[in-house]
């Protein structure tokens, strides 16, 4: 899924209901202890947060990590000033939410190391022919190859290359997202495509394609 500031904005003014509370008076509620509220406001953002979190996490795992997402956002309710759009702070709690469930696997060591069929494997030599760069990013997007490669990366490189380069948002919004600098996020991205060349050459090299 490609997300941008302009589509944030379009939800922004999607959820501007003519009827009943916006979300910060909703937030307000909630805050001041009227906590049913809160279901108002998972039910105009629940879509929201599950298109985030299924371009990130596997889809039997997504509910899980969705339903997460809403849990921090509950706790963490007081401490949210209406400065930017609601569902952008909610964005950004989404996308913790997906580096936190990598990290996870990572130590739980589940991170899925399937063998790649004959089919990857003709692309993998294909792709190490060229720059192994940008053009070769677009190969990457299928999915079983995307979890395999993606699957060798730390979660917040992955999370900054599946950000750039994947949904093509741009550096701004992918620092606001991970809640980094911009400069942190193009170190991550370089050192992440840099990773996916060496994981193409070792592959290539070990299958002695």
């Amino acid at each position: 899924m490609r997300g941008s500031a302009h589509e944030i904005g379009q939800l922004t003014e999607a959820t501007a209901h003519s009827h009943g509370p916006n979300d910060w008076e909703i937030i307000e509620r909630v805050v001041a202890g009227q906590t049913r509220w809160f279901e108002t406001l998972i039910e105009r953002h629940k879509g929201l947060v599950a298109r985030i979190v299924g371009a990130k996490v596997p889809h039997e795992d997504a509910p899980e990590v969705a339903h997460k997402v809403f849990i921090a956002a509950f706790e963490s309710l007081a401490g949210y000033r209406p400065v930017a759009p609601f569902e952008n702070w909610l964005a950004t709690l989404a996308v913790r939410a997906c580096c936190d469930y990598w990290r996870q696997r990572q130590r739980r060591r589940e991170i899925p190391q399937a063998a790649l069929s004959e089919e990857q494997l003709a692309w993998l030599e294909a792709a190490a022919a060229q720059d192994a760069g940008a053009r070769s990013m677009a190969g990457f997007e299928a999915h079983d190859l995307l979890d395999w490669a993606l699957g060798r990366l730390s979660p917040q490189d992955r999370m900054a290359l599946t950000l750039l380069h994947i949904e093509g948002r741009s550096v701004a919004e992918a620092a606001e997202l991970m809640g980094c600098s911009g400069a942190n996020v193009k170190v991550r991205a370089f050192r992440a495509r840099k990773r996916l060349r060496d994981v193409i050459a070792g592959e290539i090299d070990h299958r002695g394609v």
